[in-house]
């Protein structure tokens, strides 16, 4: 959704790397690229001109002057009026006191809040709770119909006493749904109403009825993140005519520019609560504004990644690799698949390498990427015997075709496989003495090597620099300068120790974490031992 701004904002900020000092043409250079930018993507023009004179403002004063690296200043200043025009901190659902919580869906036809009722009963279920969808949409063809599919999709009981296709009342509907989800304990009510292709007065009357009747204690304004400028005016529309309470982007997976998600929040007032960012039932987020913030700026978004793998990956069988790995055991292809299924659980291999930062300049290899290439993987892996997946070392070429004719793949895929394997051992056996990173997931700044994914800087499989030759008058290549030869020498010895920390792999590749970066899971926060070995508990 924010490529295209994402990729203009992070060209802007690269002009002013290694200044020393910022002038006041270079802050209106700026300034301008960001509004070219933000005009671009169909943001707003009321929110564009506060936006950008708030930035001016506070890329002019002392703030930045008098930092030692003004660039990177003004980056945190846009990044924090980001965060403000997005609604500055996560709002979440205000939940009832005594239940049900009754939350009502609001906005114009094909925004997509059918589907979206789904996604967050799916959500809610998952948080512990019981929902009950409401289908007080009995004007649209069908309507009824769909919810009941979604909500089948989702889990989630639906309340449908009518058929629809104009047949019913909306405001009864809704008003009986509250005694039922009383009497059937669910905790959580969530009204499906009407929309239109256009604003009108009937629907407006319709919603503000219904708002009336069942006096809901959230009214969420569903939009399409994709309708541009109009966004501004329909949300204006509906907090007259409805007064909603929060916002949920729909379709934020899409490929327009994405003007809506940086202002509705800044013209309303009211925040943006959740984003549906696919068309699974998991594809449903809560929205954080300083994580959006930093994906715009090709920041990534860690924190989202951490939380979707807590979710995802199984505690116990994650502190039972922690301690196999601790006692010295070879992490082996049982353990691989194990890891896999959690990669699997997650969602898109395309969305989570997304969220790693600098991710931008890999953007043709990231749309190239198969995400069918992760099941060829697995096929591979399940046509082996449980001995070989124990002992992969006993995989001779007879073996490997025999593998390769199971998975309806080639000698080479297996080999290659076997590589990147290899490397997972390797990685595994690092963290026992203080590196670490989480089992199949990136651990670093660079970018992973995915299965179909070659060609990478810093990954497995990618272009390999030529070994620099041999300089005359060195002996052995060293350095003349004593104390960068001893530098040399002392790295040399690290490696031969297994220390070097600049490649690890995962189960999928090679990460590169780069000469100053090497993770240690001892510094995270607490709470992370379940998902990084050796992370505090």
């Amino acid at each position: 959704m924010f490529n295209s701004l994402s990729d203009r904002l992070t060209a802007t900020f690269k002009n002013l790397r290694g200044k020393g000092r910022l002038s006041e043409a270079d802050v209106d250079a700026t300034i301008r690229e960001i509004r070219r930018a933000l005009l671009d993507a169909d943001v707003a023009l009321p929110v564009v001109r506060a936006f950008t004179g708030r930035i001016r403002e506070r890329a002019l004063s002392e703030e930045v002057s008098g930092a030692l690296n003004p660039g990177q200043q003004v980056v945190k200043i846009v990044n924090d009026e980001l965060v403000g025009i997005l609604g500055g901190q996560t709002r979440r659902l205000n939940f009832a006191k005594r239940p049900p919580t009754v939350i009502m869906l609001a906005g114009l036809q094909g925004a997509g809040k059918t589907t979206l009722a789904g996604k967050l009963a799916h959500w809610l279920k998952s948080e512990g709770h019981r929902p009950m969808l409401v289908a007080a949409d009995l004007q649209r063809p069908n309507a009824v119909n769909q919810l009941q599919i979604v909500g089948e999709r989702a889990g989630a009981v639906v309340y449908a006493p009518e058929p629809g296709n104009g047949v019913g009342d909306p405001i009864q509907v809704a008003t009986d749904s509250i005694e039922v989800a009383k009497s059937k304990l669910h905790d959580v009510v969530i009204v499906d109403t009407a929309g239109r292709l256009g604003i009108d007065e009937e629907l407006m009357q319709q919603a503000a009825d219904i708002r009336t009747a069942v006096k809901p204690d959230e009214v969420l304004f569903v939009i399409d993140a994709m309708i541009g400028q109009d966004a501004v005016k329909t949300a204006e529309a509906f907090l007259h005519g409805v007064d909603f309470t929060g916002v949920v982007l729909s379709k934020l997976d899409g490929d327009s520019r994405g003007g809506a998600a940086l202002s509705v929040a800044e013209v309303t007032g009211k925040p943006i609560m959740f984003a549906s960012t696919g068309e699974s039932m998991k594809d449903f987020e809560q929205f954080h504004p300083d994580r959006m913030a930093d994906r715009i700026l090709d920041m990534g978004d860690i924190m989202t990644l951490i939380e979707q793998a807590e979710k995802n990956f199984d505690e116990k069988e994650t502190e039972k690799l922690k301690k196999k790995v601790e006692s010295g055991e070879d992490f082996d292809l049982n353990d691989f698949l194990t890891q896999m299924a959690g990669l699997k659980k997650m969602g898109s291999m395309k969305k989570m390498l997304g969220m790693m930062p600098g991710m931008s300049q890999y953007k043709e290899q990231l749309a190239n990427f198969d995400e069918r290439e992760v099941d060829r993987v697995e096929a591979i892996v399940r046509s082996m015997t449980p001995q070989e997946r124990s002992n992969p070392k006993i995989l001779n070429g007879s073996r490997r075709a025999r593998i390769a004719k199971g998975a309806g793949t080639t000698v080479t895929a297996v080999n290659q496989l076997m590589e990147r394997f290899t490397q997972a051992q390797k990685m595994m056996r690092s963290m026992t003495r203080g590196g670490g990173g989480m089992p199949g997931m990136p651990g670093g700044g660079g970018m992973p090597q995915m299965p179909g994914m070659g060609g990478m800087p810093g990954a497995a499989g990618g272009k390999k620099k030529k070994p620099a030759g041999k300089k005359k008058g060195r002996k052995g290549g060293q350095s003349g300068n004593p104390a960068k030869r001893a530098q040399e020498a002392q790295a040399l010895a690290d490696k031969k120790a297994g220390k070097t920390q600049d490649q690890v792999g995962s189960a999928f590749g090679g990460v590169d974490l780069g000469k100053d970066e090497e993770f240690d899971p001892a510094n995270l926060p607490k709470g992370f031992g379940g998902i990084f070995p050796g992370g505090k508990k």
